[in-house]
């Protein structure tokens, strides 16, 4: 089964806790802070795998969690820090956060790596609270919580070459003699159903991929037939072989299927039509094809904007493989250009981009009252993740939390929202109560 959009959640590994603990060593009676750190959380890592071609592995695993780190130590040992989890995805995966919409990276060579969780940083040990006034300290922080986060995986077939036309137009049978492909082949509409890859080898040493993409139809654009959910895997083509009937033997017009097509594929995508496309008449060997295609080329020649190149039309038949070689060289020289142009402008041009896992719009906490509880609720990212990273078991981390709580304008907030002391103050599972 073909599998190229899924849905899945991922969750990174909590750093581990650091420690309070002392020195407790023979003739040392007032032995310091020996508290270790916690060890970083397991991340989550998106690699690519050569031998993939669908995200059919990732139909009924949808939910990936990393391990969490170990807890600090006595006598400053560091816990023992997760393993990442490496999980493999093919070639042309785009990787999407599902709640901002923003594409995270685009995975597009092998072996080629990306981090879409971080796992969290291992909370520090009492050791690193000492100082000149408190050099006892019975303060520790928490792992940092790892990254949570939902994404939705495309997959885009990678492809040099995309063979797309109407239904039976002979996309498959194309494929099936000028590379080793076997896609299915038979006398009715829509026999292909998921986009098929061969390669062309050539004599010279140079090769190209061909993907066979399932038939679109007049609306394809707009969800009507199959070629809707395959409309995207054009985008990664380089050269476009249009592929137009020109036997006739369904009874519609080879000009007005090549309109039809050339319209779906403006309304996916204005840009499509801008990269290189031959137009291959296909068929033949039949009896009417000649004239069709005379017919064709008129037709073409008439309707043509004169501020775009007219394309250039190759006649085929897959059945006695004639003006297959003339279509291969052309199409390998075409791709050649389209190769050279695009290396000469990713030299001039950076399309490197970083992705800002800790990048936040929202605000750094929250204040709202509500009645089911009779509390007041504070909320945010901040102040969550400071929280999680408090050790409530000691009296120090607390007014720690407290002076931070502070030092955010959180105690004033309150105050202007209309707290009175004695309310309660609820921080995700946690209360207290407020003291003006």
């Amino acid at each position: 089964m073909f599998v190229d959009q899924v849905k899945i959640d991922v969750q990174a590994g909590n750093g581990g806790n650091g420690i309070v603990a002392f020195r407790r060593e023979k003739f040392v009676p007032n032995g310091g802070p020996a508290g270790g750190d916690g060890g970083r959380g397991g991340s989550i890592i998106f690699k690519v795998d050569s031998g993939m071609n669908t995200l059919m592995d990732f139909r009924y695993h949808r939910k990936f969690k990393a391990k969490n780190g170990g807890d600090g130590g006595n006598k400053s040992m560091t816990g023992k820090s997760a393993d990442n989890l490496i999980v493999p995805v093919p070639e042309g995966t785009i990787v999407t956060d599902t709640t901002t919409g923003e594409v995270i990276g685009d995975l597009l060579k092998p072996d080629q790596e990306l981090t879409v969780a971080k796992g969290g940083r291992g909370g520090r040990g009492n050791i690193h609270f000492a100082s000149a006034t408190n050099p006892a300290p019975e303060i520790a922080e928490n792992g940092e919580p790892g990254q949570a986060v939902s994404l939705s995986l495309e997959l885009r077939v990678l492809a040099d070459v995309g063979l797309v036309g109407f239904p039976s137009a002979g996309k498959s049978t194309l494929l099936s003699v000028i590379t080793s492909a076997k896609p299915k082949i038979a006398g009715y509409h829509f026999t292909t159903l998921v986009p098929n890859l061969g390669m062309v080898r050539l004599d010279d040493g140079r090769d190209f991929a061909v993907a066979d993409l399932p038939g679109l139809v007049e609306g394809a654009s707009k969800g009507v037939g199959l070629g809707f959910q395959f409309l995207r895997h054009v985008e990664r083509t380089r050269v476009i072989l249009h592929l137009v009937d020109m036997s006739g033997v369904e009874g519609r017009d080879p000009y007005d299927d090549y309109l039809a097509i050339n319209k779906e594929l403006v309304e996916y995508d204005p840009d499509i039509l801008k990269r290189p496309q031959i137009v291959v008449a296909t068929k033949m060997d039949l009896p009417n094809a000649k004239d069709n295609l005379q017919i064709f080329k008129d037709k073409l020649t008439s309707g043509h904007s004169v501020d775009t190149e007219l394309p250039e039309v190759l006649a085929i038949s897959s059945v006695t493989h004639a003006g297959l070689s003339e279509l291969i060289n052309k199409t390998a020289a075409l791709l050649d250009q389209t190769r050279l142009q695009a290396q000469e402008q990713s030299e001039t041009e950076s399309n490197t981009k970083e992705y800002d896992f800790d990048k936040t719009d929202s605000p750094a906490f929250k204040i709202s009252f509500d009645k089911e509880i009779d509390s007041w609720v504070i909320s945010g990212d901040k102040i969550e993740k400071l929280f999680k990273m408090t050790d409530t078991e000691h009296d120090q981390s607390m007014l720690r939390f407290a002076r931070q709580m502070r030092g955010m304008g959180i105690d004033s907030a309150l105050e202007k929202a209309g707290a009175k002391d004695g309310d309660t103050v609820t921080i995700l599972d946690f209360s207290f109560t407020y003291v003006a």
